[in-house]
């Protein structure tokens, strides 16, 4: 994202994730067009796509939409930034991650809503089916909201407004954090992070996460 709030993007592009109408590859930067006065807030790449959120808090993706990734109700690929499907009525996104197959967003009250494949339960929803639209997730806990996020291949994690940690979908290298290796589906929270410790920022890698504490 530039200063003046447009995009541009580089390299690889045979599904259309630069955004520049086409397939052939960037080796130098190109623009991006998000539509009539639109600017980007936020930017997120996944695998094969990309997805900003705009000043006005909708969100646009673009480029590989096979497991629904692109949000925007169906499964085709967007060579140019695309919108996804409502976020909700009168909700608009605030933080945002892609990663292979899905997405998440941050929404403006703090719920968590996520849409893609849903194979491993990386959407949080309660089940694995594949989500073409956003989908809200379960809930993060009573009175609970999430201040940031991130997806790994097929896991998602968010920090709650209390400093505490979520995560929820595949858990077969312990990447959830909650002392075991079974995979959830809705939104459980990790083993404790020390006494009296809290999260202040949050990376999922592929397999595993990481977190800055208070201290």
């Amino acid at each position: 994202i530039l200063d003046n709030g447009s995009v541009m993007c580089w390299g690889e592009n045979f599904v259309g994730q630069l955004g520049d109408g086409g397939t052939g590859d960037k080796h130098i930067p190109v623009w991006v067009d998000l539509g009539t006065d639109r600017t980007a807030v936020a930017i997120t790449a996944g695998y094969y796509h990309t997805c900003a959120i705009l000043d006005n808090g909708s969100v646009s993706c673009w480029g590989r939409g096979n497991f629904g990734q692109l949000g925007n109700g169906g499964t085709s690929t967007k060579y140019s930034p695309t919108l996804t499907s409502s976020l909700g009525t009168g909700r608009t996104a605030v933080a945002i991650s892609t990663v292979v197959d899905h997405t998440c967003v941050i929404l403006d009250n703090g719920s968590v809503s996520c849409w893609g494949s849903g194979s491993g339960g990386q959407l949080g929803n309660g089940g694995t089916s594949q989500q073409n639209s956003p989908t809200l997730t379960s809930s993060l806990g009573t009175g609970r909201t999430a201040v940031a996020i991130s997806g790994g291949a097929r896991h998602t994690c968010a920090i709650l407004d209390n400093g505490s940690v979520s995560c929820w979908g595949i858990d077969d290298y312990g990447q959830l954090g909650d002392g075991g290796t079974s995979d959830q589906n809705s939104p459980t929270l990790t083993s404790s992070l020390g006494t009296g410790r809290t999260a202040v920022a949050l990376e999922n890698g592929w397999a595993h996460t990481c977190t800055i504490l208070d201290d």
